[in-house]
């Protein structure tokens, strides 16, 4: 990632320290969701958190490059198909404690990328008043 656009060098050091363990705890919350408290929506909180914290560090280009408006609303699309094709075999009764992490996992995809669109919208809309 470009040295020259975000926050200073300690941050960005910092940054690349934590965010790799803030979306391991992400994946953690959502995967033990079906046992304890947790689930899908908290997991995919904590791991949209983690991609913020990447733009606040190193700035909204250098993510771009790797992660934009587009392609999050794709991963939406397909946390959303996912949650219901497996709700749909819910209701054909293949359900079970097994078959939950796999819930978790579609409406992580859901929040987390839900989350980051929104924040991505919210930059771009305040650039955008900037310039204005």
């Amino acid at each position: 990632m470009n040295n020259q656009t975000g926050m200073s060098l300690i941050v960005k050091t910092i940054t690349r320290l934590t965010v790799g363990l803030i979306l391991i705890y992400g994946i953690y919350i959502m995967l033990q969701g079906h046992i304890g408290p947790g689930g899908g929506f908290a997991g995919g909180v904590i791991i949209a958190l983690s991609f913020i914290h990447l733009i606040l560090a190193f700035g909204r280009k250098a993510v771009f490059q790797k992660m934009n408006e587009a392609r999050g609303l794709i991963y939406i699309a397909s946390g959303a198909l996912a949650f219901l094709l497996l709700s749909t075999l819910g209701f054909l009764g293949i359900s079970g404690v097994g078959f939950m992490p796999f819930c978790d996992t579609a409406v992580a995809l859901l929040v987390s990328s839900g989350l980051f669109v929104m924040f991505l919208v919210l930059i771009g809309l305040a650039s955008k008043e900037k310039r204005i």
